[in-house]
């Protein structure tokens, strides 16, 4: 059975995500940290859990999302898994960094690529994965089917949608995506997004002022 432990981190209030099982085996979503305090915050409670990291994933690699992607590889030696569409905006990331006045080194090892054919264990839980672009032109989506959850990365929010107005954005495309990927979901399924509050499918159908089923 797989639990969820939510960090809001950086001065974009990005949500940085832990999913661990009773085995204490977890993977890091979207390693937002960016301080040393905010480093020390999120492996601070992971060795008090006494958690294993196996995974270092990323819904998409916009600057927000990887900005202490390096520091989780290093210290626990993994490395980074993405959809291969997102190698360019991981590359842009520092360039981000700059632009935003937010420096940061930026994850420079191997990346593991991850599709829709790719299922992520840990023990015998899994995390399906679903290709949700529009925000970004490789987003991908982690659903537990079996707990009823999906961190769906910055694709849907409480009552909004991702921007589609940063390079490589396609806002047609993201309608699409959730119509298709997110909203053919169980109404029940909890959305954990990359910013904000959580929400659940059954509600952004009805409310979300950007796009109903």
């Amino acid at each position: 059975m797989l639990s969820i432990q939510k960090f809001t981190f950086s001065p974009m209030g990005e949500n940085t995500y832990i999913v661990y099982n009773q085995h204490k085996t977890a993977a890091i979503i979207d390693p937002g940290c960016y301080t040393d305090d905010e480093k020390e915050t999120l492996t601070n409670w992971i060795a008090k859990e006494n958690l294993t990291v196996k995974y270092l994933l990323c819904t998409h690699c916009h600057l927000d999302h990887v900005f202490g992607a390096k520091y989780v590889a290093d210290t626990y030696q993994l490395l980074l898994h993405c959809h291969p569409n997102e190698e360019q905006l991981l590359a842009y990331a520092p360039v981000s960094g700059l632009n935003y006045g937010l420096p940061f080194d930026n994850y420079n090892g191997t990346i593991k690529y991850i599709d829709t054919t790719n299922i992520i264990t840990l023990d015998e839980d899994e995390l399906h994965i679903l290709f949700t672009p529009g925000h970004s032109p490789g987003s991908i989506s982690f659903y537990a089917k079996n707990e009823g959850f999906v961190v769906s990365g910055d694709v849907l929010f409480y009552e909004s949608i991702g921007r589609t107005d940063l390079p490589m954005g396609n806002h047609q495309q993201l309608l699409s995506t959730i119509l298709t990927q997110l909203y053919t979901l169980p109404a029940s399924v909890k959305v954990y997004s990359g910013h904000g509050q959580p929400t659940t499918i059954g509600y952004e159908m009805q409310h979300n002022p950007f796009i109903k089923a």
